[in-house]
């Protein structure tokens, strides 16, 4: 009775230890798939900056709606210990701070002509005055990479 008893523990035991061993399998694959994900959406986030900071550069995308694309992207950056973008990239994330209020969409659509000229012409003021300084970002950014 005794080496009964013995011997369905010992099924019992190797029963659990294979499951645990299954669990464990899946759980590292799982991993694994987690990290490539987090690996290619981060190369996609980077190819984005890349290409709206080559963009805004070639002045093929105004520099109001590059900056609060690029601030977005590097917001959404999936790293550990990110550095505060905020003090590296000043101009392009001053005119976020400046514009990122303004409607746009359907809201800027229902504006009068009066109301968006007048947002315009203080959108140009603010690109006007940081330029040359979201210039320099934009050098450096279409060459970003972590």
């Amino acid at each position: 009775m005794t080496f009964l008893i013995l011997i369905l523990m010992l099924v019992i035991v190797t029963a659990m230890a294979f499951y645990a061993g299954r669990l464990l399998y899946k759980l590292r694959a799982q991993n694994k798939l987690k990290e490539a994900r987090r690996k290619e959406r981060l190369t996609n986030i980077i190819e984005s900056i890349n290409t709206i900071a080559a963009a805004m550069a070639q002045q093929q995308c105004n520099l109001s709606e590059g900056s609060i694309r690029l601030y977005h992207l590097l917001e959404a950056l999936p790293v550990l210990n990110k550095p505060n973008y905020a003090d590296i990239y000043t101009g392009v994330y001053a005119l976020f701070e400046q514009v990122k209020d303004l409607p746009s969409h359907e809201e800027r659509k229902q504006l009068s002509t009066g109301e968006r000229k007048v947002q315009d012409t203080f959108r140009e003021e603010c690109e006007a005055r940081l330029e040359t300084t979201i210039l320099k970002d934009v050098a450096q950014l279409k060459e970003f990479s972590i």
